[in-house]
């Protein structure tokens, strides 16, 4: 597994880490028995993949990791998130959330997901939702999480960040990481990618499959875009085309793995020879330079 460096915080990452938003279980995910996560994370770190993006909003996620791969904790690089709420969702809610960024509620989640996850910090703490600048002054998220940081119950701070908000995320040079949506039919955010690496940050990528819509024809597309735009995109640039027989699967995820500024994309799954057919794209890193740059022109 290829590793990059994840900007400022020095920590070599795998290019492919694994999103355990799939292990949250029914009614907001796939059915799957505790026993059966424990082998698939473990699968995840005996594959080389060493970051593991988790959140409050996950469910019985962090609780899971934590259980089954606590005892190996010095593994991998571990990343949650704050803002969310605390409690479960009602059962009729629907993602995304409702959130809540004050300080009182970061600080409680930061601890909440220190027990569950049974360890004594976290790598990273990302801001979720992407709230605006003068939210966060006004929760005082920012401060808190410094705070946190200086107590040594995070080593990083991050943002989970998209337009209109990412850009002056930026520009306020506090955070360590940022997660940003991207792939090859969802590329609004591909410039900032760069601008946050230039400023100095680590940046993970989520959406790089595209929630794996090129091969499932499209029954479902990104994260953010109208349905059936996924497909629009991908039809329009003539995406088949230049495939030469490569997989749709493995062309959308090796497409992702070539953005020159990328340090990890985060893959999410509960079906360990989904697990297994990432692990073996990921490791034949990204698209050759010549096809990159042609897909870039077709896609314009």
């Amino acid at each position: 597994m290829q590793t990059r460096r994840l900007g400022r915080t020095g920590v070599d990452v795998s290019i492919l880490g694994y999103g355990a938003m799939e292990l949250r279980g029914q009614p907001h995910g796939p059915a799957i028995e505790d026993d059966d996560a424990g082998r698939l994370l473990n699968e995840v770190l005996d594959g080389g993949i060493n970051l593991i993006d988790t959140s409050i909003d996950y469910g019985r996620s962090e609780g899971l990791i934590g259980r089954y791969l606590s005892h190996r904790r010095g593994e991998y690089f571990l990343a949650s998130k704050c803002g969310c709420l605390l409690g479960p969702p009602p059962p009729d809610a629907r993602p995304p959330f409702p959130h809540d960024w004050s300080a009182a509620n970061v600080r409680a989640g930061v601890e909440q997901s220190l027990r569950r996850l049974d360890t004594d910090h976290l790598d990273l703490v990302q801001v979720h939702m992407s709230p605006s600048r003068a939210q966060m002054e006004s929760d005082r998220t920012i401060e808190t999480l410094l705070g946190l940081r200086d107590e040594g119950k995070a080593r990083f701070v991050g943002m989970s960040g998209i337009l209109p908000n990412l850009p002056d995320h930026i520009a306020m040079d506090v955070f360590d990481v940022f997660q940003i949506p991207y792939s090859v039919v969802q590329r609004e955010h591909e410039d900032l990618i760069t601008a946050a690496a230039e400023s100095g940050a680590g940046t993970l990528i989520r959406g790089g499959v595209a929630r794996g819509g090129a091969s499932k024809n499209w029954a479902q597309g990104p994260l953010g875009l109208p349905p059936g735009e996924g497909q629009r995109r991908w039809d329009d640039a003539g995406m088949d085309d230049l495939l030469g027989g490569m997989p749709r699967q493995e062309f959308v995820l090796r497409f992702t793995l070539s953005h020159p500024d990328l340090s990890s994309t985060i893959v999410g799954t509960s079906n360990p020879e989904h697990l297994r057919a990432n692990l073996a794209i990921a490791a034949k890193g990204p698209l050759p330079a010549d096809l990159y740059e042609e897909v870039k022109k077709k896609l314009g």
